[in-house]
């Protein structure tokens, strides 16, 4: 009997899914790791977890102290999660623009939320930097600053990737990811590439982002806007710094919702906006590999954070992007 130690105990170990109509059509093995089965429903429980362990192992963090974050939600859930399973308060300040989802659920797993107008980096009304003034003025807390702390990376070198590596046998071409902290990527990347070299590392960026135009041309340039949220930035945090990436491909809206639908209709898998960047990314790396090749990303969280924007007919219609959700036209029948 193999029985795992509540919510924290649960964390990691997500399986490894081939996706068979997309495989077909690439004549590659197009595989995703399911992140959104983690018990706080995506992948960031797993830097939530390291980025408290390692506060809590240096003395940073002490019992009945509080834990600040500034998060577009997903880190802040998962934070959420592992402070009431051991006793902090925890406070997130979060872009008013994300999903009512993510806030309410928030709010029901005991954290206080402090939605702000979202502000460029630069800006000292920026959330992330709210999150560190408001940290440094309470008793015993911590800023998680999951963009700069260098545990949200090594969670990913000590468990996604070596989860990776085993579930393919070593058998990974290229690996494929969207980046926001740039901890998943980051840490996925200096796993794998340290068992084989070859690996293709190829991070996936929507429109909005500067990081497509910074791996292809070496300067952070931005243009367009993304529906995504929580992916994508204007910077390069401490956790993405050095990390060794052989390539970039952008994304925009209408690719993306696509393959989010997709997901859903040909898969049965209900996920968000970050997947649909993945695969789309994914598949795109395929077809350049050619042929046999094994290609590897994540699906980051659970469709549910999104019901009211990206499966919603009507914000999709408002958005111009209805026809990207569209399911694709039946083939016409041959006359007999």
């Amino acid at each position: 009997m193999k029985i795992r130690s509540g919510f924290i105990g649960s964390i990691g170990q997500t399986p490894l899914l081939r996706l068979g109509r997309l495989s077909d059509e690439t004549g590659c093995d197009i595989l995703a790791k399911a992140e959104f089965l983690n018990p706080g429903g995506s992948v960031k429980d797993r830097a939530a977890l390291y980025i408290l362990d390692d506060a809590e192992r240096h003395g940073r963090l002490r019992p009945g102290g509080t834990v600040v974050e500034g998060t577009a939600g997903n880190t802040g859930i998962g934070l959420a999660h592992i402070c009431a399973a051991r006793g902090y308060r925890c406070i997130i300040v979060i872009p008013d623009n994300q999903s009512p989802e993510k806030l309410d659920l928030l709010r029901t797993l005991g954290a206080e939320v402090r939605p702000v107008p979202p502000k460029p980096y630069k800006d000292p009304d920026n959330y992330q930097k709210i999150a560190g003034r408001l940290a440094a003025e309470l008793p015993n807390a911590i800023w998680a600053n999951q963009f700069d702390n260098l545990a949200n990376r090594q969670a990913h070198l000590e468990t996604t990737g070596p989860e990776i590596w085993a579930d393919t046998e070593g058998r990974v071409d290229a690996f494929v990811c969207a980046t926001g902290t740039g901890g998943t990527l980051a840490g996925v990347a200096r796993s794998l590439k340290a068992r084989e070299p070859k690996v293709r590392i190829v991070l996936a960026d929507p429109m909005g982002s500067a990081l497509y135009h910074w791996v292809k041309h070496g300067e952070l340039l931005a243009e367009g806007s993304s529906i995504t949220e929580g992916i994508g930035t204007t910077r390069i945090t401490a956790n993405l710094e050095g990390t060794p990436i052989d390539d970039a491909v952008q994304v925009d809206d209408p690719t993306c919702v696509a393959m989010v639908y997709r997901l859903l209709r040909e898969e049965g898998l209900f996920v968000g906006g970050s997947s649909g960047i993945n695969l789309a990314a994914a598949v795109q790396v395929a077809r350049e590999l050619g042929p046999g090749h094994t290609v590897v990303t994540l699906l980051c969280d659970r469709g549910g954070l999104y019901a009211g924007r990206l499966f919603n007919a009507a914000w999709l219609e408002e958005k111009g992007l209805l026809a990207a959700a569209a399911p694709p036209p039946a083939p016409l029948l041959a006359p007999r």
